[in-house]
């Protein structure tokens, strides 16, 4: 029997345009909302992630993340 879904932590979050734009074309692209395409995003991270392509990408948002908060 699956798990049921149930979203009991809520927490506040600032994203970019860009990231908000991101999240809301995957959850309409895959028929559900916001809430949970982060959920499901987060609980299988390790699986729709490419550790590699993470690491590389992750070292340069680090790079230019001071000049980006000005």
């Amino acid at each position: 029997m699956p798990k049921r879904l149930r979203l009991t932590r809520r927490f506040p979050v600032a994203v970019t345009n860009d990231a908000y734009r991101a999240l809301n074309r995957f959850a309409t692209e895959a028929g559900i909302s916001a809430d949970e395409a982060l959920t499901f995003l987060f609980e299988h991270f390790g699986s729709v992630v490419d550790h590699d392509n993470l690491n590389h990408r992750l070292r340069l948002f680090k790079a230019e993340l001071e000049s980006r908060k000005a």
